[in-house]
């Protein structure tokens, strides 16, 4: 156990082959960064369509909110929370807290009170960086009525305008800058960032990772899809405070030495803009993103000539979308299969067609080994599908005050069980077949959403679909079909829609009993599709329907 009580899972003997196999810079992401500042001071380091921030200014802002922090009585292994919109702010206090040996703790805008005062005490937060308010949240009101019940919260940042008992953000910039040699030394198997994982547990989970899993696990993933380094441009669409906005910091910044392009938020229009004028060589996002972006006729007049691939991760995206995609973008195409609980499996710009539509790309144990296992945790020949299990460089260390998380899904080796379920090839692939937990089990069979939806997305009207169970007395659950339609284009009636799933070669056994029509569907804080929220307003609507009535909604 280290100064923060972080346990790490995965043995001290596999970490160090790590370090002395090269994987591993052995170095805290402050040093890292440190390094690349000195090497090109005018680098662009964070740049928006409002402003470029290098290397060296960046630097000089990390040494004074670092010095902020610390006359605060921040030290090392003490928690800074953070809900942020995108901007170098969050790059600045990732890399401030990593030079103390603190630990950041970001989760993006739109989390709601219950989500919020749940992360803050499991996290045990010391310091809580807000912006004044969000969607009409006075979010200052709302950390104050939290207050009495996160006993480890002291420090109060806002970003904004003054007020009582708060500080401001940029009275913490505006400190001297502190000396590198006033800095502690970080260890680098110490905990750097707790990583948010909604999963599919009733409250979101944090996840422990150390400055060498994030810089040697999550940057070597950029690493192997950009091997040019300090050239790569990542615009990141998806908030840099969920999982997959990690590797700004860690590894565009203080692997890679490369730029990160950020927007206040997501925007179709605006993400446009940004792609002709900041001129990214690679975008990150989630499907739903890449889905509406691709289906506005603006981005076919925009310049996007400096595009390398976008990457997809977050949730599984179907062959149509992804035809779609690189056609609209022209560019290349990356499937990310990841998570905050410790996977990473990707496909590459060389892989064939028919890898990219129907499989999550080769393990790389440089960044993440994969086996198969069945439900005795036992793995299983090439070919069977059994449940995906991972460990590697990416590696974390626990769960955040969960011991019942990390018994239920690590064990004593540092393998995390994800829940997916999966098969290795005969050519090394991996191949997935879905979640345990998403299947719908209707009248003893068991529906696969992903199969309904990547057949939907296929039909030339549809920009994304979702599906998601609909209780029933008799057969437990009932499937329902979400979709957009692209603007402008009739909507199918029922019969018609699943006359054409039947068509594409899905069972009648499998065919959705309800249709539901959206200009959008609803976006989780990490921008990934709602399901919760879609099926918590079917249950509403159900409710609401007289008996009888069709099974059809709009």
């Amino acid at each position: 156990m280290n100064h923060s009580g972080i346990v790490d899972l995965v043995p001290e003997k596999v970490r160090s082959q790590w370090v002395r196999d090269g994987i591993y810079p052995n170095k805290s992401l402050y040093e890292l960064f440190v390094e690349h500042a000195w090497r090109h001071p005018d680098g662009p380091a964070v740049i928006s369509l409002d402003e470029t921030v290098t290397y060296m200014q960046l630097l000089s802002k990390v040494h004074r909110l670092a010095n902020g922090f610390r006359a605060r009585g921040v030290v090392a292994g003490d928690v800074i929370a953070y809900q942020l919109p995108n901007s170098w702010r969050c790059c600045a206090i990732d890399l401030a807290a990593a030079a103390l040996g603190a630990i950041a703790a970001p989760f993006p805008p739109g989390r709601g009170r219950l989500d919020i005062q749940s992360l803050l005490r499991r996290c045990d937060a010391r310091v809580i960086i807000v912006e004044q308010e969000h969607t009409k949240t006075d979010l200052c009101e709302l950390i104050e009525s939290l207050r009495p019940t996160l006993l480890s919260l002291r420090i109060l940042v806002v970003d904004g305008n003054p007020r009582q008992g708060w500080h401001t953000l940029e009275d913490l910039l505006r400190a001297k800058s502190i000396e590198p040699d006033e800095l502690p030394a970080v260890y680098p198997d110490s905990p750097a960032r707790f990583l948010i994982s909604s999963g599919t547990e009733s409250e979101p989970k944090w996840v422990a990772y150390s400055h060498n899993a994030l810089a040697g696990g999550r940057g070597r993933f950029l690493r192997r899809i950009h091997p040019q380094g300090s050239t790569f441009s990542g615009l990141y669409l998806m908030p840099l405070g969920t999982a997959f906005g990690s590797t700004a910091t860690s590894g565009v910044l203080s692997w890679l030495g490369g730029s990160v392009a950020v927007l206040p938020q997501f925007d179709v229009a605006i993400a446009i803009r940004a792609i002709a004028k900041l001129r990214p060589t690679h975008i990150l996002g989630v499907p739903t993103m890449f889905q509406r972006i691709a289906a506005d006729p603006a981005l076919a007049k925009a310049d996007t000539s400096s595009l390398v691939a976008i990457i997809s991760g977050g949730a599984k995206i179907d062959e149509a979308s992804i035809r779609r995609c690189t056609e609209a973008f022209r560019c290349g195409f990356i499937g990310l299969y990841g998570s905050a609980d410790g996977i990473n499996c990707h496909t590459m710009l060389d892989d064939d067609p028919e890898t990219i539509f129907r499989k999550a790309g080769r393990p790389n144990p440089e960044v993440c080994s994969i086996r198969i296992v069945d439900d005795q945790k036992q793995e299983i020949p090439r070919g069977c599908i059994g449940e995906i299990a991972a460990r590697g460089p990416l590696s974390p260390m626990q769960y955040v005050s969960a011991p019942e998380l990390d018994e239920r899904y690590r064990d004593g080796e540092g393998w995390v069980y994800t829940g997916d379920l999966g098969l290795i090839d005969d050519k090394g692939y991996l191949v997935l077949s879905g979640r345990k937990k998403e299947i719908i089990i209707r009248g003893g069979v068991n529906i696969s959403p992903a199969q309904i939806e990547d057949i939907a997305a296929s039909h030339p009207a549809v920009v994304s679909a979702a599906c998601v169970p609909v209780a029933d007395p008799d057969l437990g659950h009932r499937v329902c079909l979400c979709l957009v339609l692209r603007e402008g284009m009739e909507r199918p009636s029922l019969s018609q829609f699943t006359g054409y799933l039947h068509k594409q070669g899905l069972e009648i056994n499998k065919l959705p009993e309800y249709l539901r029509y959206y200009r959008q569907l609803p976006l989780s804080p990490a921008g990934k599709i709602d399901k919760k929220q879609l099926a918590a307003e079917i249950e509403l609507a159900q409710r609401m329907t007289v008996p009888g009535l069709a099974r059809q909604a709009h």
